[in-house]
Formats: structure tokens, C-alpha cells, sequence
């Protein structure tokens, strides 16, 4: 974690991946473990950033308040296609298609002879995890590519970690991020972003055209400038920034 910027509470805007960032991936996405101590801390950073603080997921929004509750944070879910405002105003970001339900259905159908898929229903996007099925990963993008073949063009294939996803074009978690920082009590300050996956890859060069810091968890090729190696150089990377805001008179008790 040596040489890391800490985030500096009265000048960053902090925005946090959820999956392989606050949180240890789990065989599935209903099997991730919330430590209370990460809650508290993510309520203290809120209070010294003075708000800007946002958690920027392939996570519906309402999932993401499941697992962080009672927070309520400004959030990105379905890798910004639905965003909530510090106001708590939550908005869709692009047009919900009938496609997603017929092409849903196809993809249940297709994994139901291949134990070990797990197919996640998000609600305007959907997913196919084979985590628990590494082998099927090369079918399960064959697949998934065959059923964009079908969607009319308005969709895209995003990967991650033992997941391939549809997920409408043109939304991604940069242009998330970059409505953030339009609006207060983001705009003015510098964007840091931690993520870990290749959702997040979209996500630093926006950053860091917006002069802020971008930081890659975990091994793999990355734009990103910085690296924090794991789940736990994250969270370290948490209690050493709120500790300085406490030095520095923000973190108000």
C-alpha cells in the first residue's frame, strides 16, 4: 500500500466498487459477507467527504442497500444504468427494453443443462455466473454473444470475474461517475475511484481526465496508475484515510 494517496476528505470525492473491492468475492452474489466495522466506516467517510461518497456497482441499488443497511449512500447500480443522487432521487439512465425478459428466458432455458451456471435477473440487465462452472466460461460467452446477435443492437457484453453479462451500450461505470461529479456535494472536488474488476476498467480513464486518482485491486493489466493488492489493502486503505481526516479536523463524531 506504500505511496497510495489517501483520500483527502475535504478535496476527494470517493467512489467505491462493492464485488472484489469492499467486498470478498463468494461463489455467488447472494453469498458475500458484510463486516459491521466496513459499515461504520463507510458512514464515517461520508460524514468527513461531507456526502461525496457513492458506491458504484454491477449491483441493483436495492441490493446494495440490503447489504450495507442502515446506509443509504449515493449509488450506482447495473454499472450506471440506475443511479441515486445524494437527495436520494433514483433515476434510470437509459430506457428499459422488452428484449431483456425474452432474452432472460433464453438464458435460463440454456443454463438449466449445465449445473453450476447461475443465472441473476437484475432488472433491466442480466447475468450468467459460472463461478462455481470455470470450465463453461468460454460457452457462456459463446452464448451470451449469440443473444446479442438478437437483441437489435442496442446491447453489449460486459465480463467480469466468472460473469458475462447484457447490459445496455453506453452506460458504464464512467459515465456513472461523471454524473456524479456534475452535481453536488460531488462537483468541485477530485474523483477517486477503487475497483477491481473489468467493469471497472470503463470507470478510471473518466477519472483521471477529471484529475483524479484511479486505483486497480488485485493483479491483472490496468490503466489505472495505482494498485492496492487485495480486499484487505482496501479496507486498510479506509482506516488509514479516515484516520487522517481525523487528524486534519473532518471527521466530525
Amino acid at each position: 500500500m506504500s505511496g497510495i494517496p489517501a483520500l483527502n476528505c475535504a478535496e476527494h470525492a470517493c467512489f467505491l466498487d462493492v464485488d472484489g473491492t469492499l467486498l470478498e468475492l463468494a461463489g455467488s452474489p447472494g453469498g458475500v459477507r458484510v463486516d459491521p466495522s466496513l459499515i461504520q466506516w463507510l458512514e464515517q467517510l461520508a460524514s468527513a467527504t461531507g456526502g461525496a461518497l457513492a458506491l458504484i456497482s454491477g449491483r441493483p441499488i436495492a441490493d446494495i442497500d440490503r447489504l450495507f443497511f442502515p446506509l443509504r449512500l449515493p449509488a450506482a447500480g447495473l454499472h450506471g444504468l440506475e443511479l441515486r443522487d445524494a437527495s436520494g432521487s433514483v433515476r434510470w439512465t437509459a430506457p428499459l427494453s422488452s428484449d431483456i425478459p425474452r432474452l432472460l428466458a433464453l438464458a435460463r432455458e440454456w443454463a438449466s443443462s449445465r449445473p453450476g451456471l447461475l443465472v441473476e435477473d437484475k432488472s433491466g440487465t442480466f447475468a450468467v455466473h459460472y463461478r462455481n462452472a470455470p470450465r463453461l466460461g468460454g460457452e457462456v460467452r459463446s452464448f451470451m454473444n449469440d443473444l446479442l446477435r438478437q437483441s437489435g443492437g442496442n446491447y453489449c457484453l460486459q465480463p467480469g470475474k466468472m460473469v458475462a453479462e447484457i447490459k445496455p451500450k453506453g452506460r458504464d461505470k464512467g459515465t456513472a461517475i461523471e454524473a456524479f461529479m456534475d452535481a453536488p456535494p460531488f462537483a468541485g472536488r477530485k474523483p477517486v475511484f477503487v475497483g477491481d474488476d473489468a467493469t471497472d476498467e470503463q470507470a478510471f480513464p473518466a477519472v483521471e481526465a477529471l484529475g483524479g486518482i484511479a486505483i486497480k485491486v488485485g493483479a491483472g493489466a490496468t490503466s489505472a496508475r495505482w494498485r492496492l493488492k487485495d480486499v484487505s489493502a482496501v479496507r486498510a486503505w479506509l482506516v488509514r484515510s479516515i484516520a487522517l481526516c481525523a487528524e486534519t479536523g473532518n471527521l466530525r463524531a
